[in-house]
């Protein structure tokens, strides 16, 4: 007969099982802008959609009265229309790189998808854009 080899161990309560993948979503977030290159681009503003992915990990379960254990939609949100107030960009490319900076300074998270589009600037298309998804390196320098 077989001896059972199973050992009892203690968990230590301090210490985190579980680690959690999050994801904060914004679909469809439409400002009013001067974005573009062309000098026509530069004399009003134009309709440009912001559709975002943030991705972050945390070791225990977001606290249902603090705010600061989670990635909050609405502070990213202002962060976007903060920086577009401030500062005219030629290029969607650009602009996603400031949001990228700005976002990444949240050390949890781990990856951006960004998608912007212009809305209103070639009459045969409803929308044209970029994608971009950065993700943190976690490769010490």
């Amino acid at each position: 007969m077989k001896k059972n080899n199973l050992k009892i161990i203690k968990i230590d309560k301090n210490k985190t099982l579980f680690n959690y993948e999050k994801k904060v979503l914004i679909k469809e977030l439409i400002l009013d802008l001067k974005l573009g290159y062309y000098d026509f681009e530069k004399e009003k503003p134009q309709k440009v959609k912001f559709n975002i992915e943030v991705n972050y990990e945390d070791k225990k379960p977001s606290n249902d009265k603090d705010l600061k254990t989670i990635v909050n939609y609405a502070k990213i949100v202002k962060l976007i229309k903060k920086l577009i107030k401030n500062k005219h960009y030629n290029f969607l490319e650009t602009l996603a790189e400031d949001v990228f900076d700005e976002l990444f300074k949240d050390k949890r998270i781990d990856k951006i998808s960004l998608q912007i589009e212009k809305l209103e600037i070639m009459k045969d298309c409803s929308a044209v854009g970029i994608q971009i998804s950065k993700k943190r390196s976690h490769v010490k320098s």
